[in-house]
C-alpha cells in the first residue's frame, strides 16, 4: 500500500485495503487482548504482594471480568469461518399464520432486529416494506451493514413463534402468532453472477409508506422478477428510481448466489428448507409473553426470561449459542481446531 503505484489500479487498490481491513480486524483485537492479559498478570502481582488493598483486589475482579468477556467474543469470532461470513447481511421478514396479530408480531421483530444492528455499532436500512391490511407489516427487506454481519445475522434464519394475549382480541384471549425470517448474504462484486434481460421483468411503482411529498408522488420504487428463478425483490426507500434499481439488483444477485449455493450443496434444509412453513411445528424460537415470560430457543436450549431486553435487540445470547452449536468441538473450547 506504500507503493507509489499503489493507486494506479483504483479497483486493485480497493480490494487491497478491503483485504487489509479484514485482516486488521482479526489480528488488532487479539494483540489487544495479549496486552490486556499482561496487564492482567502485572496487577495480580500487586494484588498479591499487597493483600490487604481492598481496592487493588476489587479492581483486579473488575478487570478479569472485562478480560472474560473479550475473550469471549474472540471465541465467538473464531467460529466465524465461512466464506461471506464477514459480508453484510439482507434480512427479510414474512409474517405468517395469524393474520393481523402474525402482522404485528412481523413488526416487532423488524424493530427488534434494527435495534440489535445498532446494539452492535452495524447500520440497518430498511430496502422495502409492506404493510399488513390492519397493523403491522406483511413483509420487510432490511440490510444490516458491519463486520461480520452475515455471519451473526444468518443464526437468525427459522420462523419465530409468538404466545400473547393479543391486543386485537375483545376477550383478551392468548393467541398464538408466526414470521419467518430469511438472511443472506451481500455478495461482493468479485463474485460475478450473469442476469440477462430476456430473464428480468422490472416493474415500477409508487412507493408507499412515510416518504414525503416527493417519494409517494413518483414510480420511484421498483421491483425486479427473475424469471427462470422465479426470485422476486424490490426496493423502494430511495428517492431515485436509478437508486432502487441498482439495489434492488445486488439484493437479485445475493438471492441467487445463495440459491445456487444451496444446490451445490445439496442440503436445502440447512438454509431455506429448515424454515418450512411459516406456522405451528417448524419454529426456531418461542417468545412468551403470557402466561409466564420467557423467550427459549428450541435448536440450542438458550433461554431467558427478560423478554423486554430482547425485544429491545439484545439477542446475541441465541446467536452465539447457536453459533456455538455449530462447531462440533466447542464444547471442549477447541477453538483452533473449529473451521469450515
Amino acid at each position: 500500500m506504500a507503493s507509489e503505484t499503489f493507486w494506479a489500479d483504483a479497483e486493485s487498490a480497493r480490494e487491497t485495503i478491503s483485504e487489509s481491513s479484514a485482516l486488521k480486524r482479526i489480528v488488532q483485537p487479539q494483540e489487544a487482548f495479549k496486552k490486556s492479559v499482561e496487564d492482567l498478570n502485572a496487577l495480580e502481582e500487586l494484588v498479591l504482594e499487597s493483600e490487604s488493598d481492598a481496592e487493588l483486589a476489587a479492581e483486579l475482579s473488575g478487570e478479569a471480568k472485562k478480560i472474560f468477556a473479550e475473550l469471549e467474543r474472540i471465541e465467538i469470532e473464531s467460529f466465524l469461518s465461512g466464506r461471506l461470513d464477514g459480508n453484510n447481511a439482507i434480512l427479510t421478514l414474512h409474517a405468517g399464520a395469524g393474520g393481523t396479530e402474525s402482522c404485528d408480531w412481523a413488526e416487532m421483530l423488524l424493530r427488534m432486529y434494527v435495534r440489535w444492528a445498532e446494539r452492535r455499532g452495524w447500520s440497518a436500512e430498511i430496502q422495502d416494506i409492506s404493510d399488513g391490511e390492519e397493523a403491522g407489516i406483511s413483509k420487510a427487506t432490511v440490510r444490516i451493514s458491519g463486520a461480520n454481519a452475515y455471519g451473526y445475522a444468518k443464526a437468525e434464519r427459522g420462523v419465530h413463534r409468538l404466545v400473547r394475549i393479543s391486543p386485537f382480541d375483545a376477550n383478551k384471549r392468548r393467541h398464538t402468532s408466526f414470521a419467518s425470517v430469511d438472511v443472506i448474504a451481500e455478495i461482493d462484486d468479485d463474485i460475478n453472477i450473469e442476469l440477462r434481460d430476456e430473464d428480468m421483468r422490472i416493474d415500477t411503482y409508487r412507493s408507499s409508506g412515510k416518504g414525503g411529498q416527493h417519494v409517494n408522488k413518483t414510480d420511484s420504487a421498483v421491483r425486479i422478477t427473475h424469471l427462470p428463478t422465479g426470485i422476486v425483490v424490490a426496493c423502494q426507500n430511495e428517492r431515485s428510481q436509478l437508486k432502487n434499481k441498482q439495489t434492488a439488483m445486488k439484493i437479485l444477485k445475493s438471492r441467487i448466489y445463495e440459491k445456487m449455493e444451496d444446490e451445490k450443496r445439496a442440503e436445502m434444509d440447512k438454509f431455506y428448507g429448515e424454515k418450512g412453513e411459516i406456522s405451528w411445528g417448524n419454529q426456531i424460537r418461542s417468545y412468551v409473553f403470557q402466561p409466564y415470560q420467557m423467550v427459549k430457543d428450541l435448536r440450542t436450549g438458550a433461554e431467558t426470561g427478560n423478554i423486554q431486553a430482547v425485544m429491545d435487540g439484545d439477542i446475541d445470547m441465541f446467536v452465539n449459542a447457536w453459533l456455538r452449536a455449530g462447531c462440533p468441538l466447542s464444547r471442549n473450547k477447541n477453538i483452533a481446531d473449529c473451521g469450515d
